[in-house]
């Protein structure tokens, strides 16, 4: 095995890690969106503490080594993407990584900080609508990834 070969094959394994967790946030951000965030005016005030302590608690379980891995080898990839994939491409996925991760920051988890206290109706609108930022981002993501696997399979 060339070198060439062997960077090429390290290339499209750090992509298919990536392409599995972006995919994976992309079906975990459209039912948090669609279906979760919205249920959340009908738990009910006397439930609703604990209910967010719990859906913060065990949603990180899901989302963080997802984010975390889908982060790093977004990096790695615009470091050094696969021979068909434009660099200019994986430099996009990688800008589209930092607006869910600087939104989730700056954004849902002060959000989800204010929820933590009981249900505030503002709150809960506010995240509904900035969430938004993320399921597009996501979206965007995903369809790049998928573009990306047609590229590679494209090549071959």
């Amino acid at each position: 095995m060339t070198q060439e070969t062997f960077n090429e094959s390290g290339a499209l394994l750090v992509f298919l890690i990536n392409l599995g967790a972006t995919l994976a946030m992309f079906g975990v951000i459209l039912v948090i969106q669609i279906v979760h965030y919205p249920l959340f005016s009908r738990v009910g005030a006397e439930n609703f503490r604990a209910y967010e302590a719990a859906h913060t608690a065990l949603i990180t379980l899901v989302v963080f080594p997802l984010m975390l891995a889908e982060l790093i080898t977004a990096l790695l990839l615009a470091l050094q993407p696969p021979r068909s994939v434009p660099s200019l491409a994986a430099w996009i996925g990688l800008a589209l990584v930092g607006v869910t991760w600087l939104s989730t920051a700056f954004i849902q988890v002060p959000l989800h900080g204010r929820l933590s206290a009981g249900f505030d109706a503002s709150a809960h609108q506010a995240l509904v609508a900035t969430n938004w930022l993320r399921t597009i981002a996501w979206s965007l993501r995903a369809v790049l990834v998928l573009w990306m696997v047609w590229r590679i399979l494209e090549t071959r």
